[in-house]
């Protein structure tokens, strides 16, 4: 790892244990071979040992609170698995840079929250580099839960482990499809309504609607999204490239890996919003368009469209708009395509194992039986209700054998979001070392049109395209990441030089020979041994 200059670290909290007179006990299926002793785990635990736990907190409760130590859930979570903690918690949005800055002093916590599929080399590496535990024999012998759900789920089994096998973390888990779709196309249903317009399906129907958000309701940027920390960061996900056939990274077609900007579709892609930029459809300030001028664009009435989530999209733009009018409607309308009638290809669908919330063991933590079994309690049936509900007779009471979120989190007192709100009291809004419950969103999403949006944008064909997690080798993966680095700066100076016009169409071929002189078909190689391996796990 190179040693990277940062901001020192900031201790963030010493938990203290607090006697708990309830127990749970969790007990592993009778097919597992884990040793008997280890089969039952009783909460809670009885220690006088404290264990350290680094991750960042939540951007959900910003300006909420500052420090673990002052969150609910992390003081329950010590209560009910009676394992007290000392939380460390790096600057919030420099993870990755606090990350570096431990593992160069070699002081190391006993657990680290942290997407170590990121991690220079992947998760083999960092074991190879004595960072983090191969989690195998511990996963076996103190973790009951997880180890039973993995063996009831095959297919999420093989999500969380290397090419070799190993496991080496503690995974966040979608529990249900319904949870692996959140974003997608928005828009304004009483412009449509008042326009005389249908939902739009096919490119030309928005080419056509956005010409006329912008004549008849004096929309100053009819399409508008976030383009940062990448531009057109938001429209990457396929919501208007999938209309061309391909998307912003590598993908799947008809079993054979390719790169989306180096496919024709990119091109034709790149054509079209050149020619709405031109027209004043796209947002004029769309190369530097962050989320709060898209908020303030979106909540002035300046625009008719976008790109978000159910929650902090959909959920956050509605009561902008209409505190400014009573009338106003926002509705997720379908993923484009060219072709009425067609199904779109490319969507918003993220993983089952999503790599979010993911914590691991450090190698020299001499506690990593009791870090295991702190961190299987997510996976009991206990902890699943906690982790995803927080505290029964607090944030949710059973109603008819309904986890129902009380008014803490709903309407909260102190006027806290129902999503700032929920990350106070549980993590099922956002994730952690759990499966995630499909009773959260049900009542996350507060409206009806949340819950319908999620039911348009999963009519895509996102899983016969979508990658796996695959993973190159620690020796191909800094070769993997020089490539891409180079090719990805190309891309986004090549999409933004031809949409704002300053660059011709015509030059794509151009970047096409650069991006084959930067070894793109090396690139595709690595991807296509690192599935190859994937499909043998």
């Amino acid at each position: 790892m190179k040693k990277l200059l940062a901001s020192t670290m900031i201790v963030m909290m010493i938990g203290t244990t607090v006697a708990c007179s309830t127990k749970t006990e969790t007990t592993a299926p009778k097919e597992s071979t884990a040793p008997a002793a280890a089969a039952t785990t009783t909460y809670p635990i009885q220690t006088d040992k404290t264990l350290t736990y680094w991750g960042e907190l939540t951007g959900n409760i910003t300006g909420v609170k500052t420090t673990h130590a002052d969150v609910p859930f992390f003081q329950e979570w010590q209560k009910v698995t009676g394992v007290p903690l000392k939380f460390i918690a790096p600057p919030s949005g420099q993870a990755k840079e606090g990350l570096n800055v431990m593992l160069a002093s070699g002081d190391l916590p006993d657990m680290i929250e942290y997407n170590f599929l990121t991690f220079p080399g992947g998760p083999e590496k960092a074991i190879k580099d004595g960072y983090i535990l191969k989690l195998n024999d511990v996963i076996d012998k103190y973790a009951p839960n997880l180890k039973k759900y993995l063996k009831e789920h095959p297919e999420v089994d093989k999500m969380i482990k290397t090419d070799s096998g190993s496991y080496y973390a503690f995974p966040f888990i979608r529990g249900d499809e319904y949870l692996q779709v959140f974003q997608g196309p928005i828009m304004r249903k009483d412009w449509l309504d008042e326009l005389g317009l249908p939902v739009p399906e096919t490119m030309d129907d928005w080419t056509t609607t956005l010409r006329a958000f912008k004549e008849k309701k004096g929309a100053a940027a009819p399409l508008t999204f976030n383009s940062k920390p990448n531009f057109f960061n938001d429209s990457y996900n396929g919501a208007f490239l999938g209309a061309f056939g391909v998307n912003r990274n590598f993908y799947l077609d008809n079993g054979e890996i390719k790169f989306g900007p180096a496919e024709n579709g990119y091109k034709e892609y790149l054509a079209q919003f050149q020619q709405w930029y031109k027209e004043g459809l796209l947002d004029k300030n769309i190369a530097t368009a962050d989320s709060k001028a898209v908020d303030s664009s979106i909540a002035s009435g300046g625009t008719g469209a976008s790109i978000g989530n159910a929650g902090g999209g959909l959920g956050k733009w509605q009561p902008l708009v209409q505190a400014k009018d009573p009338k106003a409607v926002l509705v997720g309308v379908p993923y484009p395509v060219l072709k009425k009638g067609d199904t779109p290809q490319f969507g918003q669908k993220s993983s089952a194992y999503d790599t979010g919330g993911m914590v691991a063991i450090t190698a020299n933590s001499k506690n990593a039986e009791l870090a295991a079994k702190l961190l299987d309690y997510g996976y009991s049936e206990e902890g699943h209700m906690f982790f995803n509900f927080g505290k029964e007779g607090v944030s949710y009471n059973m109603e008819n054998g309904y986890p129902k979120y009380t008014d803490l989190l709903m309407k909260n007192p102190d006027k806290l979001a129902p999503a700032q709100a929920m990350s106070l009291y549980t993590r099922g809004s956002y994730n952690g070392p759990f499966v995630q419950d499909k009773r959260y969103v049900e009542q996350f999403y507060t409206m009806q049109s949340q819950r319908d949006a999620v039911n348009v944008w999963k009519k895509t064909d996102a899983d016969k395209h979508n990658l796996p997690q695959i993973t190159p080798t620690p020796e191909e993966s800094s070769e993997y990441a020089k490539i891409m680095s180079d090719i990805n700066t190309l891309v986004d100076e090549m999409t933004l030089k031809m949409v704002l016009g300053s660059e011709s169409i015509d030059q794509y071929p151009k970047y096409l020979e650069k991006m084959k002189s930067l070894k793109l078909d090396r690139a595709i190689e690595i991807q296509k041994a690192a599935l190859d391996r994937y499909n043998k796990r």
